[in-house]
C-alpha cells in the first residue's frame, strides 16, 4: 500500500469520526426538546449532561491511566470548560431577539470564521478545492435554513449569533492546540469537567440544578451524556487531530442536516425538500475533500 493510498485511507476514517460526532451534536436539540417537554429547565439538563459525561470519561480516562495531574491539564479544564460555556450561553440568548432558523444559518458560518483564521495564522492551507468545499457547504445550510435577510431582524440577535460562531470558530483551533500531549480521552474529560463546573454552578445560582426529573427528561440528559458528549466529543476530537480545523469545521456543517432528519423521525417535525437539497450540498462538500489529489498538485491540494 502506498503512503498516498495509506493517508487517503486515515482520512476517509477521521472524516467518519467527524461525521459521526456531528450526528452526535446533532441530537442535543432533540434530546433537549424531549427533556424540557417533560418540565426540565435546560440549564439542569444541560448542566446533568455534562456531570453524567465526565463521570463516564473519567472512569475510562483513569481505568487507562490517561489523566495526569499538571499544570497543563488544569489549563485544558479551565479554557475549555469555559469556551463550551461562553458558545452555549451566546448561542442561546440570539434565540431572545431572532428565530431559531436565522440564529442556525449565521451559527453556521463558523467554518468560514475558522478559514479566515487558519489564513491568518497560515497555520492551513486554503486551497481552491478547500475553498470549493467550503462554499458547497455554507450553501447547503442557507439552503436548509434560509437567508438571515429581512428588514425585521434584531441586531443585537444577529450579533449574538455571529459572535457565538466567532467563538467557535476559535474554539475549535484551540481545543486542537490543548489535546496536543493530552490525547483525545484525557481532553474530552477535561472539556466535559471544565462544563459541568461552570454550568452545574450557573444552574445552582438560579436553583434549577436538582435531581427532581421525570423519567423522560432523565432519560434525555443521559442520551445528552452519552451520545452527545461522550460519543460525540472523543469522535470530534480523535477526527480533528487528523484533519485539522478548517476540514473539520466544514465536514461539521453536516449536524443540522442530522437535527432535521432526527426531528422529522421523531418529533414528526416536517422534512422539506429544501432540507434534503442543502443535506446534498454538504454531503458533496464531504466527498470533494476526501478525493484524491491531482499528481501534478498532490502537495498542495485536498
Amino acid at each position: 500500500m502506498s503512503d498516498g493510498t495509506a493517508g487517503r485511507i486515515v482520512a476517509a476514517r477521521a472524516t467518519l469520526w467527524v461525521a459521526l460526532s456531528a450526528c452526535g451534536f446533532g441530537a442535543i436539540a432533540i434530546f433537549a426538546t424531549f427533556g424540557t417537554r417533560a418540565g426540565a429547565p435546560l440549564l439542569n439538563l444541560l448542566a446533568w449532561r455534562y456531570v453524567l459525561a465526565t463521570i463516564v470519561l473519567g472512569a475510562i480516562a483513569m481505568a487507562t491511566r490517561a489523566l495526569r495531574a499538571d499544570r497543563s491539564s488544569a489549563r485544558v479544564v479551565l479554557l475549555a470548560g469555559l469556551g463550551q460555556t461562553l458558545v452555549a450561553v451566546v448561542s442561546l440568548s440570539a434565540l431572545r431577539y431572532i428565530p431559531a432558523a436565522t440564529l442556525s444559518f449565521l451559527f453556521y458560518t463558523f467554518p468560514a470564521w475558522v478559514a479566515v483564521i487558519a489564513r491568518v495564522r497560515h497555520s492551513e492551507p486554503l486551497t481552491r478545492r478547500r475553498l470549493f468545499a467550503l462554499a458547497l457547504s455554507l450553501a447547503g445550510v442557507f439552503v436548509m435554513v434560509g437567508s438571515p435577510g429581512g428588514a425585521a431582524l434584531h441586531a443585537a440577535g444577529v450579533a449574538l449569533a455571529l459572535t457565538a460562531a466567532l467563538l467557535y470558530a476559535i474554539y475549535i483551533p484551540m481545543i486542537a492546540s490543548l489535546q496536543r500531549g493530552h490525547g483525545p480521552l484525557a481532553t474530552a474529560t477535561y472539556m466535559s469537567a471544565g462544563a459541568a463546573v461552570i454550568i452545574t454552578g450557573a444552574a445552582a445560582l438560579r436553583g434549577e440544578f436538582g435531581v427532581a426529573m421525570a423519567p423522560t427528561a432523565w432519560t434525555a440528559s443521559i442520551g445528552l451524556a452519552l451520545v452527545s458528549t461522550v460519543g460525540a466529543f472523543l469522535l470530534f476530537l480523535r477526527g480533528l487531530a487528523v484533519l485539522g480545523p478548517v476540514r473539520t469545521a466544514i465536514i461539521s456543517t453536516v449536524e443540522p442536516f442530522v437535527t432535521a432528519l432526527l426531528g422529522a423521525w421523531l418529533l414528526q417535525q416536517p422534512l422539506t425538500l429544501a432540507i434534503l437539497a442543502g443535506g446534498a450540498l454538504i454531503a458533496a462538500a464531504v466527498v470533494l475533500l476526501q478525493l484524491p489529489a491531482p499528481e501534478k498538485n498532490s502537495g498542495r491540494s485536498g
